[in-house]
């Protein structure tokens, strides 16, 4: 299966090589521009569309793009106009050296369709560079027997420019013994060489020091200078040979540094120190010296500087052997470098699109190039990408590939791609470059925002302070950028009644709610309500969840005493018998908390009595009873002060102020108190307190006696009934428990009472409030207490007594 799908890629591979062949040779004709040198940025190039022989307005429409191999050429196309400016002024020197004519190779990209046109620009020389000599100062050793006529050979100058601004001609300073010339070697270069005409004469003039200068042939002419100086030395008429004229050799390109090259040899027919020989390199370019040495006793050329096929492709270079009177022969060594496959492929990018919206089909993403600076074989490549991604490559001409999407895709399931792009050359070993471009994709709106929960619930405490921050809800979206900021919102009640626009508000950039102003439990317990998140996409997605606010109790209010009445000017007036026996029911406090839970249990308390001892209030339903027997001795007024608490945190409370008169029996009549009538107010308001109290008191006369009217016939009906009459006081105490208040402001438990007479006495003692089967249940909050079958009303009265 494997071999299948390579052989498969090979026959896919030689296509496209085919079908790039093809497009090439179509396109092949290059049209060429010329510009000159060290133009200033924004000058002119050529227009386009003339040159190219485009319709007006075709490069904007169709978006061209000026694009090179190595990107390099400092170009700028307005494509409204169709001119091509510089971006920057062009060195021809540093763009192509010694090479002449100075073409660069760039491209028009035109899309839609896809069109590339192949363009050359030819840079144009400007004499910029002064003739320049390596050796600033030249020796001469010459023999005094040289003969009129003799050449001795200078250093040349070197001058980056090309063609007449190059080096042209060379002249020496004035002197009677030499002149120069010029000559021109293998290659083309020329070359300054000494000529003498006249004899020297080492006794007369041992040493002569002359001027050289080079000139090339631009407007206006630069030059160059170095001195030379000339050592007269004694006869030597034998001048070094070599054994061959022209040396050649061929070489890799990445031979190992200081591999030998060639050995040059040459011979002297002289003896002694004139035959005595030194070789050195001649007329060698700056480049030469830092590639090769050469050994000046052996003759050796060997390699110091790495090779580049793609940057030199030869080399000549001019030796010399020089024998110690001053002679010297002279011999040239061409090396031929040889490529190899040592150049990576390269990929330039001309164009990249990123990111792609979700939902694009067939869109191009990018348009590229592929270049190996090899030749032959070693520059054929094939370009690839990985077959399991959603993108095609296609082949475009002159080594142009565009990369576009092969369908549909899915940000949500995959917000990026990386691809990577090779490329292979078809050389030995085969040298395979990768180029990896990550590809975002844009988001649409096609996902909605989700609640972490679908409901939630929030508890506050009642009395909170306003804007206080009760909880956050929290969304999410799978979309990204605009398409995923959420903004929440209130929804509109259910309720009507509800008035949620003054209870709760909403951050709106990050959930967060808030109470407006303080809630309370007695009258909110808990609320509902929905809320929003929308994104911001276009067209917007929106949800919502359900949001449940629960109102804790807090302990914000005091009991309230329903029995006995309260009133600033006067206590309520209760009466006790002489001869109550200890454990007396003198009266009963019932009191009430709005609150709920523990902060509505009530406890009672005696807080002041004037006689110490004689009463006592039960802690847990307000009982006030008689601890002891009555003597004649005790007052017959008594003054009771009892505080009513909460089970809060902190606790509250209420006091109740009751007044005790000792009566000798319930059929004594009942005066108004002594300090009542005496307090007169001279003003109005304490004469209105007076009559209230008057009135309370004949209110509660007719209630009792009424009561007792009532009990009376009703122990009459029994006692025809009954053997043996009279009523029995139950004993004890009710269970250990707090009452317990609900926060509606009812009372929690409901109490019966029996009103009887005692049979058989002679003072006709009266038996008040008997308790008979309290129900004391805790009631909790959102709960109702259902009505106990014995009792008919929270006040009510037994028609019967036991």
């Amino acid at each position: 299966m494997e071999n299948r799908g390579e052989h498969y890629l090979q026959t896919r591979q030689v296509l496209l090589l085919f079908v790039f062949l093809g497009m090439s040779r179509a396109h092949s004709v290059a049209r060429r521009l010329s510009v000159v040198e060290e133009m200033p940025s924004g000058a002119l190039v050529g227009n386009l569309e003339k040159d190219l022989g485009l319709e007006v307005g075709e490069l904007s429409a169709r978006g061209a793009q000026v694009a090179s191999n190595n990107n390099k050429l400092p170009l700028q196309l307005n494509i409204n106009t169709g001119d091509l400016l510089l971006s920057e002024p062009l060195d021809r020197e540093e763009l192509c050296g010694s090479i002449e004519p100075c073409v660069l190779h760039f491209q028009v990209l035109l899309k839609n369709p896809l069109k590339i046109l192949q363009v050359e620009l030819q840079v144009m020389d400007v004499n910029d560079n002064s003739p320049v000599f390596l050796e600033k100062e030249m020796v001469l050793e010459i023999p005094e027997n040289s003969p009129v006529g003799a050449v001795f050979l200078l250093e040349s100058a070197t001058d980056l420019d090309v063609g007449i601004n190059t080096v042209k001609s060379y002249m020496i300073s004035q002197s009677s013994h030499f002149h120069v010339t010029m000559r021109v070697n293998p290659d083309g270069r020329k070359y300054p060489e000494l000529v003498l005409d006249k004899v020297l004469d080492y006794e007369e003039q041992p040493e002569l020091s002359l001027i050289l200068t080079a000139l090339d042939g631009g407007t206006p002419s630069r030059s160059g200078t170095a001195l030379v100086r000339v050592e007269v030395i004694d006869a030597n008429d034998n001048s070094p040979e070599f054994d061959q004229m022209f040396y050649e050799v061929r070489i890799p390109e990445n031979s190992r540094l200081g591999s030998l090259i060639i050995t040059a040899s040459a011979s002297d027919l002289d003896s002694g120190t004139n035959g005595e020989l030194s070789y050195a390199f001649s007329h060698a370019s700056e480049d030469i010296r830092k590639t090769f040495a050469i050994n000046k006793n052996s003759g050796e050329i060997s390699l110091i500087g790495y090779l580049d096929f793609e940057t030199t492709e030869s080399y000549s270079i001019i030796i010399k052997a020089t024998d110690r009177g001053g002679l010297f022969g002279k011999s040239t060594v061409r090396i031929q470098v040889m490529d190899v496959n040592d150049n990576f492929p390269e990929i330039a990018v001309s164009s990249f699109v990123s990111p792609i919206p979700e939902n694009a089909v067939e869109t191009l993403v990018m348009i590229f190039s592929i270049q190996d600076k090899d030749s032959g074989e070693n520059s054929k490549m094939v370009c690839s990408i990985p077959e399991d991604l959603p993108f095609v490559l296609k082949s475009s001409i002159e080594n142009y590939y565009h990369l576009e999407t092969e369908g549909a895709l899915d940000r949500e399931n995959r917000a990026e791609y990386n691809i990577t792009i090779s490329v292979s050359d078809q050389g030995t070993p085969r040298l395979t470059t990768q180029h990896t471009i990550t590809v975002q994709v844009s988001d649409i709106n096609d996902n909605a925002p989700a609640f972490t929960q679908t409901s939630y619930t929030m508890f506050v405490r009642e009395n909170n302070s306003p804007a206080l921050h009760i909880g956050t809800i929290s969304a999410t979206d799978s979309d990204s950028g605009s398409n995923a900021h959420i903004t929440y919102s209130l929804l509109p009640p259910r309720d009507p009644q509800l008035a949620l626009d003054s209870l709760i508000s909403i951050n709106a950039d990050n959930g967060q709610l808030f109470a407006l102003r303080a809630l309370d439990y007695e009258a909110l317990q808990a609320f509902e309500f929905h809320v929003g998140a929308t994104d911001r996409g276009s067209p917007a997605l929106s949800s919502q969840a359900l949001v449940r606010v629960v109102v804790l109790d807090d302990n914000d209010n005091a009991p309230f005493v329903l029995y006995p009445l309260q009133n600033a000017s006067a206590p309520y007036t209760e009466l006790l018998p002489r001869a109550a026996e200890p454990g007396y029911l003198v009266t009963k406090v019932v009191a009430v908390d709005r609150d709920s839970g523990q902060n509505a249990w009530l406890s009672f308390q005696l807080l002041k009595a004037t006689e110490p001892g004689l009463f006592s209030v039960w802690a847990h339903n307000g009982e006030v009873r008689t601890t002891r027997l009555l003597s004649e001795r005790d007052v017959p007024k008594h003054r009771l002060l009892l505080l009513v608490k909460d089970n809060g945190d902190p606790p509250r409370s209420a006091s109740v102020m009751l007044q005790v008169l000792l009566v000798d029996g319930f059929s004594q009549p009942y005066l108004p108190l002594p300090e009542v009538a005496r307090d007169s107010m001279p003003d109005v308001d304490n004469m209105l307190t007076l009559y209230l109290v008057i009135a309370l008191a004949s209110v509660s006369s007719l209630f009792l006696l009424s009561v007792m009217l009532f009990v009376g016939v009703r122990l009459c009906r029994r006692a025809r009934a009954a053997s043996l009459g009279g009523c029995s006081v139950p004993e004890g105490h009710f269970p250990d428990h707090l009452v317990d208040i609900s926060g509606a402001g009812t009372l929690s438990q409901s109490y019966q009472y029996e009103v009887c007479l005692m049979g058989g006495s002679g003072t006709n003692e009266f038996r008040f409030l008997k308790p008979v089967s309290p129900n004391l249940k805790p009631q909790f909050p959102g709960k109702e207490m259902e009505e106990s079958p014995t009792l008919r009303n929270s006040f009510g009265l037994f028609s019967d007594c036991n």
